[in-house]
């Protein structure tokens, strides 16, 4: 575990949150179960297997050194997570966690929640997309399927889109999503619909046509999607629902699934998008096969 306590002797108190060691990658050898994030002022280590005390040690002995460097006046705060099959736990290691917990990233304030569930409330892979849909989102009507906590609207409105429409299964994750639009003060041009999406494209379409589209699905949900059958389903609606022109971001985090699995998709059921690029990946979560990261496709309508 060499590594994350390099990475850990190393990072920096930034205002934003971030993933700062991602062993996920299999960069570092060894390390491959771990990864580190920054909720400020909260620190969360996850493990993907179970892990011995004596590591645990190691890392609260590396955290509070390094975080004597940086803040000396100001307590240590870090919350460790196991999602090792049949072992999950978290466990608040230091310190406390503010309630509400509201962090920041590129200008946008958001509410997490670290100490239940296994989302925080804000996936940090994402960052580059949201970037990007802030840049594109300029008098555009804006279509956020599965919307989770409207990241994604927060951005398309501060960067002056003319509507966003969010839609996902769970009226809790949309209560969040109306929360960090009150939390970036943002003008009501946002819906939120907690409808089952294969049932709602009649009131969809009626509130389109949309100038951006974003497409984030779970790769696996029982009862909900998946992926490899259910993911063709919704791009052969996109060109109906898509201006002249109009942008989409399809995106998908399944390891076993590459994006030649989203191009033949779009080729079968959807041929006048046309791929314009992937976008990278913040740099933190490097990986040594990118096919098997987040991947954010960028398409075009005809």
């Amino acid at each position: 575990m060499q590594a994350l306590l390099n990475a850990i002797a190393q990072m920096e108190n930034t205002p934003d949150a971030h993933r700062v060691f991602h062993g996920r990658g299999g960069v570092y050898p060894d390390c491959e179960h771990w990864t580190l994030d920054w909720f400020d002022p909260v620190w969360v280590l996850t493990s993907f297997k179970v892990v011995s005390e004596e590591d645990l040690a190691a890392c609260h002995q590396a955290l509070q050194a390094r975080w004597a460097s940086l803040m000396p006046e100001a307590p240590l705060n870090w919350v460790y997570q196991c999602r090792a099959t049949g072992h999950a736990e978290t466990r608040l290691m230091a310190g406390s966690v503010p309630e509400p917990h509201v962090v920041s990233e590129q200008g946008a304030r958001y509410q997490v929640h670290v100490l239940r569930g296994q989302n925080h409330g804000l996936f940090l892979d994402m960052a580059n997309g949201r970037a990007w849909l802030k840049k594109h989102a300029l008098h555009e009507n804006v279509l956020n399927l599965f919307a989770y906590t409207c990241a994604f609207s927060v951005v398309a409105l501060q960067g002056g889109a003319a509507q966003v429409v969010n839609l996902d299964m769970s009226q809790g994750a949309l209560a969040v999503g109306q929360q960090n639009h009150r939390l970036n003060n943002l003008p009501p041009k946002a819906r939120f619909l907690g409808h089952d999406i294969f049932k709602t494209w009649g009131k969809i379409g009626k509130m389109g046509p949309y100038g951006v589209i974003v497409v984030d699905p779970p790769s696996y949900q029982k009862g909900s999607f998946i992926a490899t059958k259910d993911y063709i389903k919704l791009i052969r609606r996109l060109p109906d629902l898509l201006e002249p022109q109009g942008h989409v971001l399809l995106c998908l985090n399944a390891p076993e699934l590459d994006t030649a699995f989203l191009h033949r998709q779009v080729a079968e059921a959807a041929p006048s998008l046309k791929f314009i690029e992937r976008l990278a990946n913040p740099d933190a979560f490097v990986d040594v096969d990118p096919e098997k990261s987040l991947k954010v496709l960028h398409y075009q309508n005809a």
